[in-house]
């Protein structure tokens, strides 16, 4: 977890900020988004920290330039340019012919798109996750940076939680016994359509060795001309097509679930890293199928009165393979109500707790949750956050 002050006087704005990374095909590029994700948030947040510190004014479209200041952007404009007709308008903007030189350009819209406070967060973490991977890119053989990375990110500020995902781990809040997700794993089958939209636009991508069409099961020579399901990026359903040489290639989404992957190789779609990563024996690059955009969302902790057991649960998709939103909340409910409620460190024992929970006991057969259930062989990160101390923001 780290905490900081943005602004450039005695009064900036603290944030808080907890993050975890999965790495895979090496720890290069967890350990430097670990280190670096967070300086770049910062400077994202401190590019627009005078707009974020004035709640009270929109943020400008034009940095500098103030709404009312602007007569082309006004939606009640007075004078005679108002009751001009919209090809008038036009006629007289500026640069059109015929337009006086010393007469300012009547205004062409009349409506601006009203653009909120959190939105400039949202969008700073976003610009944070593209600069952090272009940075690994560029700095991939310098420093030896290998592998990839999922990232969850969690960000406190002005009364509210941001909590940005690319990748498979996963956010919930428990409130009261209830659970509220604050993110969605990105997967081969959650973006299956964009994948595919990408290889149906740039077939290039695919090598002359996949198709972006999906199948129940791959395709056999025997069954050219038969008549099989099928469905395409513009498809949630299924439907019929006669199969055809071309649909004979390796699907580039194949599998389902946790063994589903992307040209036979990833079993996530969004993240940090993986710029060398190819298809095992070939050379298709990986690359152009993932994201490291995150999905950003927002929480205000200022709506609600929170208790001493209403917490923000992060954690790695090894904890979520084998235990669900509902025995997390359970377990987590549990073994805070029997902690005294003043140990502070009570949240890191539940988290504890949950690690070995999902990892289970190990007996004959391996790991067991219990005796019929497998429990994770994956590695597991759980952090988990107190919300009651965002009640008053400082």
């Amino acid at each position: 977890m780290e905490h900081s002050k943005l602004g450039e006087d005695s009064e900036g704005v603290l944030f808080h900020y907890w993050a975890l990374f999965d790495g895979h095909a090496g720890s290069g590029a967890a350990v430097v988004a670990s280190r670096l994700l967070h300086h770049h948030i910062a400077c994202q947040l401190q590019a627009v920290m005078e707009i974020l510190r004035n709640p009270a004014s929109l943020p400008p479209t034009v940095l500098g330039e103030e709404l009312d200041n602007n007569p082309y952007l006004q939606g009640n404009t007075p004078g005679p340019h108002r009751a001009l007709t919209r090809a008038a308008s036009l006629r007289g903007a500026a640069g059109a012919p015929g337009s006086p030189c010393n007469t300012p350009p009547p205004p062409r819209f009349f409506t601006e798109k009203k653009i909120q406070h959190e939105s400039l967060v949202i969008g700073a973490i976003e610009n944070a996750f593209k600069e952090m991977d272009a940075q690994i890119e560029r700095e991939k053989q310098v420093y030896n940076i290998t592998g990839g990375c999922t990232a969850l990110t969690v960000v406190y500020m002005l009364g509210k939680l941001y909590v940005g995902n690319a990748g498979d781990s996963r956010a919930i809040i428990i409130r009261n016994n209830e659970i509220i997700p604050m993110s969605a794993e990105f997967t081969p089958e959650s973006e299956r359509q964009r994948l595919q939209f990408l290889g149906f636009m740039q077939p290039h991508l695919l090598g002359n060795e996949f198709t972006h069409l999906e199948f129940p099961r791959r395709v056999q020579r025997k069954e050219i001309g038969k008549r099989m399901l099928y469905r395409d990026f513009t498809m949630n359903g299924w439907a019929y097509k006669t199969i055809e040489d071309e649909d004979l290639k390796f699907p580039l989404i194949y599998g389902e679930g946790k063994k589903a992957r992307v040209l036979a190789t990833i079993g996530v779609t969004r993240g940090l890293g993986d710029h060398d990563l190819k298809v095992h024996d070939s050379n298709i690059y990986i690359k152009p199928f993932l994201s490291c955009c995150p999905e950003v969302k927002v929480y205000n902790l200022m709506q609600y009165e929170h208790g001493a057991d209403d917490v923000l649960v992060m954690g790695t998709d090894g904890l979520w393979d084998v235990l669900s939103n509902q025995e997390v909340a359970e377990a987590v409910t549990t073994f805070l109500s029997n902690c005294n409620p003043d140990d502070l460190h009570r949240y890191t024992m539940a988290a504890q707790d949950l690690v070995m929970r999902a990892r289970g006991v190990l007996r004959d057969r391996g790991w067991r949750i219990t005796s019929e259930r497998l429990g994770s062989g994956d590695d597991i990160s759980v952090f988990i956050i107190p919300l009651m101390y965002g009640n008053r923001q400082p």
